[in-house]
């Protein structure tokens, strides 16, 4: 478990301020955040490497903000794997057994289970010059994992790889946290990639906890403008929210009537996802509570999806698959009908 009170750094150019999380014991927590918003600064600091202006860091009832990073019963690995170049695999997954006082052969039987784990026994001759990203990023987890951390610092450790191994090292994570049962603490700047491994994420900005949730909460319940278009909702206006029909609600953008759930009244933020937005060339037969009718404006292709910028008013981005958009014979300048459930629009 790890507990973080009100933690303060200040790098001069840079401050972290009033970090407050709880991370519980065998959770895959995601720190998520823009390049510059500090997620790096704050692994650092639990690691040791920074002192804190103020505040606590306890791991496992014990505050360690005092203590030597050797000392603190934590694994880092970075996005750039940091192996020594002139040390073969075995020889870098061993080093900081070695410096701890045992002898090699000592040391080369204490990794023999993360070796076999991870599936890299065919590498340990080998120079780091010689590997792929994803051997590399293997080999860099073998070495955190052999001195047996309390906790495992993961910065950004998919950001160099291409997407195949993006996704096979990706797996590898998964499979060793449900195996092992560790506490990690992993930092992206990737959303598709913190909704995948996270069992909650902590947003970041400027140095400043944003949101803290389950990635559901996260994906459709954005808390502040800054949260939503981190998560790419994409749509978000500012909208006067008044009271509707049998006590329900609906917002007013611009000329259009947007029927919403929510018992938030005045001005508000909302946020629509694309993919909670139905396209077709023809009416909607559907019992969804917002159709209205638009031109598109803009196609932005993205290989298996595009996205069509309707223009209503408002301007609704919305997504479809390609399949979809030939079928539909869409184009730039047609007219589409659009459809959202009531509950797809998020207030806030």
């Amino acid at each position: 478990m790890i507990e973080i009170r009100d933690l303060s750094v200040d790098l001069g150019d840079f401050n972290l301020k009033d970090v407050n999380l709880h991370v519980q014991s065998g959770e895959y927590f995601v720190i998520l955040g823009p390049t510059g918003s500090g997620k790096t600064v704050l692994l650092e600091t639990i690691a040791g490497l920074y002192p804190a202006k103020h505040g606590e860091i306890w791991l496992d009832g014990q505050e360690i903000m005092k203590l030597e990073p050797e000392n603190r019963g934590v694994g880092f690995v970075y996005q750039d794997h940091v192996l020594f170049p002139h040390l073969k695999v075995m020889d870098n997954i061993i080093f900081g057994l070695r410096r701890q006082g045992r002898s090699k052969k000592e040391a080369r039987s204490e990794v023999a289970w993360v070796v076999d784990f991870l599936g890299i026994s065919h590498l340990l001759g080998r120079k780091p010059e010689t590997l792929s990203g994803g051997e590399k990023q293997k080999v860099a987890l073998a070495r955190a994992l052999v001195m047996e951390p309390r906790v495992l610092l993961l910065d950004e450790p998919l950001s160099a790889l291409d997407p195949a191994g993006k996704e096979k090292v990706q797996r590898e994570l998964r499979r060793l946290h449900e195996r092992l049962n560790l506490t990690v603490l992993h930092v992206t700047h990737d959303f598709e990639e913190a909704v995948s491994l996270g069992d909650r994420i902590a947003v970041i900005g400027e140095g400043r906890i944003r949101q803290v949730g389950n990635p559901e909460e996260i994906f459709h319940k954005p808390g502040s403008e800054f949260v939503a278009r981190f998560a790419l909702a994409r749509n978000i206006t500012v909208a006067d929210v008044q009271d509707g029909d049998d006590g329900g609600a609906f917002a007013i953008v611009g000329e259009t009537r947007l029927e919403v759930l929510t018992d938030l009244r005045g001005k508000c933020h909302l946020s629509l996802r694309p993919e909670d937005i139905l396209v077709s060339a023809e009416p909607f037969k559907s019992s969804a509570r917002n159709s209205f009718k638009g031109k598109i404006t803009r196609v932005l292709d993205k290989g298996s999806i595009l996205y069509l910028t309707v223009s209503v008013p408002p301007d609704l981005i919305c997504m479809v698959t390609r399949r979809s958009f030939a079928e539909m014979e869409l184009k730039e300048g047609g007219e589409v009908h659009v459809t959202f459930k009531a509950s797809a629009v998020h207030v806030f």
